[in-house]
């Protein structure tokens, strides 16, 4: 039994040693070192001629191989080991290049298979036996490899190594970019980040890489040389052969040697170099090529027509040109049958996916959505937005964005302007939150003529009222400006009467289109110099909407806020004993005094102004019931309506006259006795005494 298990045992693993060697052998990485060793133990030891046979036909397969995975990989990183694989059959070549001179130096006076039949057969099938043919054809192979193939594809790879290196850091920034965005996960990024690392690196390895096949072009050369003295002297001096057959021999095996190893090497060349050349080549080779030589038929025509035309020139064979000008003609008329062919598909794969494609709703929330201004034009003023007429009305609506901009330091929302149907064609609306704000009747191919004394206009036209201000005003033909001009009546144009009373309604309504967003924005554009004082600010002494507040109550009076920082400086005073906001805002217009004072200055640098008298202000005085915010006016309706009815008698007085007075009150009643006024008179203005710069000058026309 113990024999009988032996044997099993015997016959199971046949023999151990060489089952671990299989077992060894499968290994990659131990394969590859064999491999080396291998080609390093030919550069010592001599080889027979039938293994040399088989290591150079070994050598011929590698090269074509490596040539056919460059011609069909998608990107040069899909043969990202071509450098190694380079350096290895450059080594192997040099290494057979060795063997062989060994041979050819030791056996040449032998015979033309002295180094093996696969040298013997190059040498006398591609030589004919003269090797003065082979040593040209050796030359020019050299030269093709040397000169154009590798110095070609070293620079491309320098080239390419160095712009790769160069656009790493916008790459990454953009693969960052991405990812900051959403376009892509961390998972993505990762995988871009690696293949442009991979890239770098291998155009890097490209370039030391194409110094190898340079190198090895540079070997060859020199290595035949060395053989065919080298064989010419053994033979003379050793072998005593006459120098005509010395030569001969020896040259036509060197010359052999080197086109069998020389061959092999260009087409290694010539895989590098379709390898750098491919950076920009989206697919395999042939595909691209064919796609983009076959993509013009234009550009075959011509080659068509150039070839007939050289068929028909005295001298010159017909029948290749003829033969190749009809290819050329028959490639370029199927090239654009076919491209017609695509474009009608695609225009028709277009039009049945839009039919069959479902049609999106609009979402429910942008009915939510609010035009902060809105112009709304009947069809029949559409003209004033037109071509020739429309960049007028546009013009004019950026020229007062920046206007109120420049005086009240507000910025304008942008407006919008859109066709409404619904109103009469030669009515315009103005809407301001979707609430209508103002509208008016305009003719879009005339004039309108306004007297500033008010009186009757003599002129043909169409008597109307202006929409602004409610002044009497005419319709006339343009041919009448220079007369109304000369008569000194204002001439305005369609698109200016527009302007002008979105003008005014914007003045009006600047509180409620100081959003918190405007206002955090204008904050936000504050110099940086003034960012310090933001920060002190907000959130420590006020909220932004507190300042959004403040800065609402101040438009809403017609003060220009674009002072802003001397604004903030005033809240951040006011906030250190009270957060009434009314408070907080009558301390910034009393710290805008000179710029309040400014304002209400008529046109002989005199502010004009009536006083409250000594009973009104102690009846306003006495009528204010709370504290803080919940302060509030108390008072009789049929007092109310007394003072409202005396304001209205004074200030009308004073307007026959061409006054146009401000109202002077104590600091402490001023926002009540305003919330009053604004009521009847919005244009009126109420000013306090600590709002009278101490450099004003004052007239007082009378009291109240």
């Amino acid at each position: 039994m113990a024999d009988t298990g032996n044997t099993q045992a015997n016959t199971g693993g046949g023999f151990p040693w060489l089952q671990q060697l299989s077992r060894t052998l499968r290994r990659g990485e131990i394969a590859l070192a064999a491999g080396l060793i291998c080609i390093l133990t030919v550069l010592i030891l001599p080889m027979p001629a039938w293994l040399l046979d088989i290591s150079l036909a070994f050598s011929v397969t590698v090269s074509v191989l490596i040539l056919m995975v460059v011609l069909f990989i998608q990107k040069p990183l899909d043969f990202s080991t071509f450098p190694t694989v380079l350096l290895i059959v450059t080594m192997t070549r040099l290494s057979l290049n060795l063997a062989s001179t060994r041979l050819i130096l030791t056996h040449g006076h032998e015979g033309s298979d002295a180094a093996g039949h696969v040298i013997e057969a190059f040498g006398g099938f591609i030589m004919g036996g003269n090797y003065v043919i082979g040593l040209i054809v050796f030359a020019i192979l050299v030269l093709v490899n040397f000169v154009v193939i590798t110095k070609g594809s070293g620079r491309i790879a320098e080239v390419s190594a160095r712009f790769s290196l160069d656009a790493m850091p916008g790459k990454q920034m953009a693969i960052d970019a991405d990812l900051s965005a959403g376009l892509i996960d961390e998972t993505q990024a990762r995988t871009r980040r690696k293949e442009l690392e991979d890239e770098s690196s291998f155009f890097g390895s490209m370039d030391g890489a194409a110094k190898f096949v340079r190198g090895d072009a540079i070997a060859g050369l020199i290595i035949t040389f060395i053989n065919i003295v080298g064989g010419i002297i053994i033979g003379v001096a050793q072998q005593d052969m006459s120098m005509g057959d010395a030569a001969k021999s020896y040259t036509l095996l060197t010359v052999g040697d080197g086109l069998v190893t020389q061959i092999p090497a260009l087409i290694v060349s010539t895989a590098a170099g379709m390898l750098v050349t491919k950076a920009g080549i989206d697919g395999s080779t042939d595909k691209a090529l064919f796609a983009q030589l076959s993509g013009h038929p234009a550009a075959l025509g011509m080659s068509a027509f150039l070839m007939a035309v050289m068929a028909v020139l005295p001298g010159i064979p017909a029948l290749p040109f003829l033969l190749l000008a009809g290819l050329a003609g028959g490639a370029a008329y199927v090239v654009s049958r076919r491209q017609k062919v695509v474009a009608e598909e695609a225009v028709t794969a277009v039009a049945q996916q839009q039919a069959t494609a479902p049609v999106l709703e609009e979402p429910i929330t942008s009915a939510l959505s609010i035009d902060a201004v809105r112009i709304e034009l009947g069809y029949g003023l559409l003209g004033l937005i037109n071509a020739e007429q429309g960049h007028r009305l546009t013009d004019q609506i950026k020229a007062l964005r920046r206007q109120l901009a420049g005086e009240m330091g507000f910025v304008l929302p942008a407006v919008r302007i859109q066709d409404n149907l619904q109103i009469n064609a030669n009515s315009y609306v103005v809407r301001v939150k979707e609430i209508e704000a103002g509208r008016g009747d305009l003719r879009p191919n005339m004039l309108l003529v306004m007297d500033p004394r008010g009186d009757k206009i003599n002129l043909t036209g169409e008597e109307t009222v202006e929409p602004t201000f409610g002044l009497p005003a005419m319709w006339v033909d343009p041919s009448l400006r220079e007369e109304a001009l000369f008569r000194g009546y204002t001439v305005v144009d369609p698109s200016t009467v527009i302007t002008t009373h979105l003008t005014e309604i914007i003045k009006d309504n600047m509180s409620e289109l100081l959003s918190h967003a405007e206002t955090q924005k204008l904050l936000d554009e504050l110099p940086k110099e003034q960012q310090k004082l933001v920060a002190d600010l907000i959130p420590g002494q006020i909220s932004v909407s507190g300042v959004q507040r403040v800065l609402q109550a101040l438009l809403g009076e017609r003060v220009s806020i674009r002072d802003l920082p001397n604004v903030l400086e005033g809240i951040s005073e006011a906030c250190g004993y009270s957060r009434n906001v009314t408070i907080i805002t009558e301390h910034v217009r009393a710290r805008l005094a000179r710029q309040i004072s400014d304002a209400a200055t008529d046109q002989t640098g005199v502010i004009p102004i009536l006083t409250l008298s000594p009973e009104w202000e102690q009846a306003f005085a006495e009528a204010l019931h709370g504290e803080g915010e919940e302060k509030q006016l108390v008072m009789a309706p049929t007092v109310l309506q007394q003072f409202i009815q005396l304001v209205r008698q004074a200030f009308e007085r004073h307007t026959i006259m061409g006054e146009s007075p401000v109202l002077l009150t104590s600091p402490g009643i001023r926002p009540y006795v305003r919330s009053i006024i604004e009521r009847f008179r919005p244009i009126t203005t109420v000013m306090s005494q600590n709002e009278i710069h101490a450099r004003a000058r004052i007239r007082t026309l009378g009291q109240i």
